[in-house]
């Protein structure tokens, strides 16, 4: 049995019972907490692999909850979004959520999810081996063994998983045209699919994180007809 474990945070009881007992059959260990006090006292260092937020909940909402995740830690995070709730979602994934769940939904696609986004760190890449541990580029500096992106004025931005492979493949290929094709097989591998357009809504996240203007982007341009090319040369 899997050692994997996942860490269920949500207010309803009924979909706390179901995901628990739907991830346990395949696998999984499985902890269940109705709310943020409930997630903390089970965040043990190094003890949960991966964790299910719900957004909408009384109190401390889904929102608040993986904001103070992303202050201390890169621990995956998927979030369970009612379809009324896009702006919410997309707020998400620009706070550093790993991918989202719109309810209702099947316990299927959502163990789908799980392992998929617990499959990004593990896989083998071929992005290139940086000479060092902070690649820095024009006011900016990503420290690859911490996973932390920081400004010139020391404010962190916080990044997903996807949005911080997708930074570091375009530091290891700095002024090099990447088509979409290729930034999916450096950054998804074999998960990577047919027509999959992830990767344009992965680099408007991006953007809007690092550009001074993200509308009129200099740092990761688009080449029509070819695909995306980040301008700047890494400094020393």
């Amino acid at each position: 049995m899997s050692e994997t474990h996942i860490l269920v945070v949500d207010d309803h009881q009924d979909i706390r019972d179901l995901l628990g007992s739907y991830l346990s059959q395949h696998g999984f260990r499985v902890s269940l907490a109705n709310g943020g006090e409930q997630m903390r006292s089970q965040l043990q260092p190094g003890n949960v692999d991966l964790v299910v937020l719900d957004i909408m909940m009384p109190g401390e909402s889904g929102l608040d909850l993986l904001k103070e995740l992303r202050t201390h830690d890169d621990l995956p995070v998927i979030m369970l979004t009612a379809m009324s709730e896009d702006a919410d979602c997309v707020l998400g994934l620009e706070m550093g959520a790993d991918d989202y769940v719109t309810k209702p939904f099947s316990p299927r696609v959502l163990l789908a999810r799980i392992k998929a986004v617990l499959r990004r760190p593990k896989e083998e890449s071929p992005i290139a081996k940086p000479d060092s541990d902070y690649l820095r580029f024009k006011g900016w500096e990503l420290d690859i063994h911490q996973r932390q992106l920081s400004r010139h004025d020391g404010v962190l931005i916080s990044l997903s998983s996807a949005e911080f492979t997708l930074l570091k493949v375009f530091l290891s290929h700095p002024q090099q045209v990447l088509s979409r094709d290729e930034l999916l097989n450096l950054t998804k591998g074999r998960d990577a699919l047919p027509f999959d357009r992830s990767i344009d809504n992965q680099i408007s996240r991006l953007r809007r994180k690092i550009e001074s203007d993200p509308h009129n982007p200099t740092l990761i341009k688009t080449i029509w007809g070819g695909g995306y090319m980040f301008t700047e040369a890494l400094q020393s």
